[in-house]
């Protein structure tokens, strides 16, 4: 297989990096160069280039050179494609360079709030709420569209909350990641969990998502096909930060928060509305069985309590992983201290 990966390097793309190198792929990835030291040193194929703001003509000059002989990639897949002019410059560049282009949305684009919680593929795309989500169900159209009109091989996949070693599932954090909320619970401090923690949720690891994902690329039954892909477990957000205390061997001090109350009082802060009410505030159980058609041999089996407590592991190891937020921090002390001034007025 001799695949394209725009992007690469991130949460999703970089086991998928991983694991193709595994198979014996051949692998070239499609980015600034910015990142993904590690592939650099173990033999992945670099294409520098800013896709974003080089023209579609140099693109593709540079990819026709790395194919050589060869007419075509197996497979490409957009990593970093977030609104409609992203899929469409791919498309221009791509049509007529790739047997298959694999475009990864997001499982956010389903409808909110959902009419159950039961979540397949045929459930409508909507959702007000998050402009991010809108910008994928809009690719998605476009994707599509060319599909329909001119056999563009394209296949969407729509993965959930993915995480990998570097960053610790949560519903409600800052800009620098989960770090804070980790010295938070070391430091003996209570942590903010949205509603009253008891919405199911879905987490998957970013390994068993690129053992799906691979499944995939050079699929001829997943050509015009939407597929989402995550584990089978389903867990409540009090669990998932239990979990994260104990695998810290800390007490668990919540404060439950309204997740419009969170929203309202991170206006110009963080986008609580999008990520929360747009989001993760909804029961989600995924019923995976068409990736499971597609991709037979699949089963997700990182539970969540084994991948947070990998996860923790290594971020307690390495300190560059240590990124600390006082906006945020301070941003919790005062949302916790409303709340306590609020409930001493009623008592």
């Amino acid at each position: 297989m001799k695949v394209l990966f725009i992007g690469g390097t991130g949460t999703i793309s970089s086991a998928i990096t991983r694991r193709a190198g595994q198979l014996g792929w051949e692998v070239y990835l499609l980015n600034r160069g910015n990142r993904g030291s590690e592939f650099k040193e173990t033999g992945f194929n670099y294409i520098e280039c800013d896709i974003r703001t080089e023209s579609e003509s140099a693109v593709r000059e540079k990819l026709v050179k790395a194919l050589g002989r060869e007419k075509m990639f197996d497979a490409a897949a957009e990593f970093i494609g977030f609104t409609p002019d992203h899929v469409k410059k791919d498309f221009d560049i791509l049509n007529g360079l790739c047997r298959q282009y694999i475009f990864i949305s997001s499982a956010s684009a389903y409808q909110k709030p959902p009419s159950s919680c039961v979540i397949t593929e045929s459930v409508p795309l909507s959702n007000p709420l998050w402009e991010y989500s809108r910008n994928k169900i809009a690719c998605e159209e476009y994707l599509m569209q060319k599909y329909r009109e001119s056999g563009f091989p394209v296949t969407i996949v729509r993965p959930s909350h993915t995480y990998d070693e570097r960053s610790v599932p949560l519903g409600v954090h800052g800009k620098n990641g989960s770090w804070q909320v980790l010295k938070r619970m070391t430091e003996g401090k209570p942590v903010i969990i949205h509603g009253d923690g008891t919405s199911l949720w879905t987490l998957t690891h970013n390994s068993d998502f690129a053992n799906a994902f691979v499944r995939l690329a050079g699929n001829i039954h997943a050509l015009g096909e939407t597929v989402h892909i995550t584990s089978d477990e389903s867990v409540t957000w009090n669990q998932i930060y239990k979990i994260i205390a104990d695998a810290l061997n800390v007490e668990l001090k919540a404060v439950h928060v309204s997740s419009d109350f969170l929203d309202e009082c991170s206006k110009g802060f963080y986008d609580f509305k999008g990520s929360l009410t747009g989001d993760k505030a909804n029961s989600v159980i995924f019923d995976n069985t068409k990736i499971k058609r597609l991709a037979p041999d699949f089963c997700a089996k990182i539970r969540a309590d084994e991948g947070i407590k990998m996860t923790i592991d290594n971020v307690l190891a390495n300190r560059s992983l240590q990124r600390e937020d006082p906006d945020f921090d301070a941003w919790c002390d005062k949302v916790i201290a409303a709340l306590e001034k609020a409930k001493k007025e009623f008592c």
